[in-house]
């Protein structure tokens, strides 16, 4: 079963593009500070060494989420510059 804070970071981030945001939003997202927060306290007690198993699936999910989103930044990026030429 997936955490709370895993079902957030997707929760958030569809609820961002089912908002229809423009391109230059997309470009610009960034996770809410709480969010923020908690993937950098995941990154710092993983290189410690001190993730449970649920802790260590919950950080790849942000992982996933992560590169999830920076394709799509890539994509929006260029798209946009295919609309200026």
């Amino acid at each position: 079963m997936q955490s709370t804070v895993t079902l957030t970071v997707f929760d958030v981030i569809t609820d961002f593009l089912a908002s229809d945001p423009t391109p230059e939003k997309i470009i610009a997202y960034h996770l809410p500070d709480d969010l923020q927060a908690r993937v950098d306290d995941l990154v710092e007690r993983n290189g410690e060494g001190q993730l449970t198993f649920d802790q260590q699936q919950e950080l790849y999910d942000f992982m996933r989420a992560d590169e999830m989103m920076a394709l799509l930044k890539a994509k929006t990026k260029l798209r946009l510059r295919k609309s200026n030429q």
